[in-house]
This record gives structure tokens, C-alpha cells and sequence, in this order.
């Protein structure tokens, strides 16, 4: 797996669900095994299988997480204003007007929420870019030009 890059609210919020995995829903699961199991025989019990299935997928979970956690690049607010970087807010004009987007790790990325991924098209474009430079980029609907309007 690679570097993720990620803001400290992000990070933040995975070591909490990270927490959150390794203590309740891991004695959740305990539980509901301890249970399945007292209800007798194993190889037909659904309940303590499905427990079981359950608890596999937790654990893939929390190595993931933990593998992030332990990979993360944290991205600092960007105090360049002369150039896009990863955390630099952008604003752009397009035909649809005026736009500000946040440049994000993919892990942070919501779109409708003006945070877009540094390895989307669109934040690839505006990485590296100057305030007064236009950017195309190809969209489902066709190829959009933007115009790098302020950098904060």
C-alpha cells in the first residue's frame, strides 16, 4: 500500500474508528461468539458463523486502518499562494461559474462537499498551477476549461 496523504482532522477520525474497532466492536463480536457457542453444535450454527464471517471482516478492517494510519502523509494547510498543492484551496472560474475546491488524499475526497482528490483529473490538473492559468480537463460531459482564479 502506498503513502496516503491526509489532513489531521482525517487522521484524527481514522484512529478513532480504528479505537472504536479494536474495543467495542471487537468485544461485540466476542460476545456473540461466547453466545453462538453456547447454543451447541458449531458446524450448523448460522448465528456463531456469521459472528465468525463477521468478525474476519472486522479484522481485515483494523489492518487496513492501521496500515493507513501508519502510512499517512499528513497534508498541511497550504500557506502557498503562488502555487497549488495538496491543501491548497482553489478557486476557479468556469461556464458554471465561480468554484472553490480543496486538493485532498483520496481517502479525504468528497466532491458535493468541495474537496477533491489530488489523483482525480481535476485535482491533477490543478496541481503545480499559478493563479491566472486555465486548465482543461475531460469530464463525462465533454472537456470543461477552468481558470485558476485565487489560490488560499
Amino acid at each position: 500500500m502506498m503513502s496516503e496523504f491526509i489532513s489531521e482532522e482525517g487522521l484524527e477520525k481514522l484512529k478513532q474508528e480504528l479505537h472504536e474497532l479494536k474495543t467495542v466492536k471487537r468485544q461485540d463480536i466476542a460476545a456473540r461468539l461466547e453466545h453462538a457457542k453456547s447454543l451447541g453444535d458449531l458446524s450448523e450454527n448460522a448465528e456463531y458463523q456469521e459472528a465468525k464471517e463477521e468478525q474476519s471482516l472486522m479484522e481485515t478492517k483494523i489492518a487496513e486502518l492501521e496500515e493507513m494510519v501508519r502510512s499517512a502523509v499528513l497534508i498541511e494547510k497550504s500557506h502557498r499562494t503562488d502555487e497549488v498543492t495538496i491543501g491548497s484551496t482553489v478557486k476557479v472560474a468556469s461556464s458554471r461559474g465561480e468554484e472553490s475546491y480543496t486538493i485532498v488524499g483520496s481517502e479525504e475526497a468528497n466532491p458535493l462537499g468541495g474537496k477533491i482528490s489530488n489523483e482525480s483529473p481535476l485535482g491533477k490538473s490543478f496541481l503545480g498551477r499559478k493563479v491566472g492559468e486555465s486548465v482543461e480537463v475531460k469530464t463525462p460531459g465533454g472537456i470543461a476549461e477552468y481558470k485558476i482564479v485565487g489560490i488560499q
